[in-house]
């Protein structure tokens, strides 16, 4: 089969909404005064694991956040594990990554004024 289930699709798209939430709520001092997106969530077909990709601004500390997110990705995991239980039988495992599309688009526009 090719491509996501319609269930993984839904699913994914309920965990970028309920890990969105998580993050904001602890706002910005939580990830060292940068703003944390998350911009996608790529589910397995047994829904157990999550490809996180998340946009961090400014991107000079990406490294600094990433370390943060994952030393908490537990804890996401177990806030996570409130607004999903009634619908899944366990809570994917998270795996955050950068998403770096802006930082691409960005080194694009800066190509194109030279």
């Amino acid at each position: 089969m090719e491509g996501e289930s319609t269930r993984q699709l839904k699913v994914a798209r309920q965990l970028q909404k309920d890990l969105a939430e998580i993050i904001r709520s602890r706002g910005m001092a939580a990830f060292a005064g940068a703003m944390v997106t998350v911009s996608g969530v790529k589910i397995t077909p047994d829904l157990a694991n999550a490809k996180v990709y998340v946009s961090i601004f400014p991107s000079s500390k990406t490294t600094e956040v990433m370390k943060i997110i994952e030393e908490n990705s537990r804890a996401f995991r177990g806030e996570l594990g409130r607004p999903v239980s009634k619908q899944l039988r366990i809570v994917p495992e998270p795996l955050f990554l950068v998403d770096d599309s802006l930082d691409y688009v960005e080194h694009i526009e800066e190509l194109l004024k030279k």
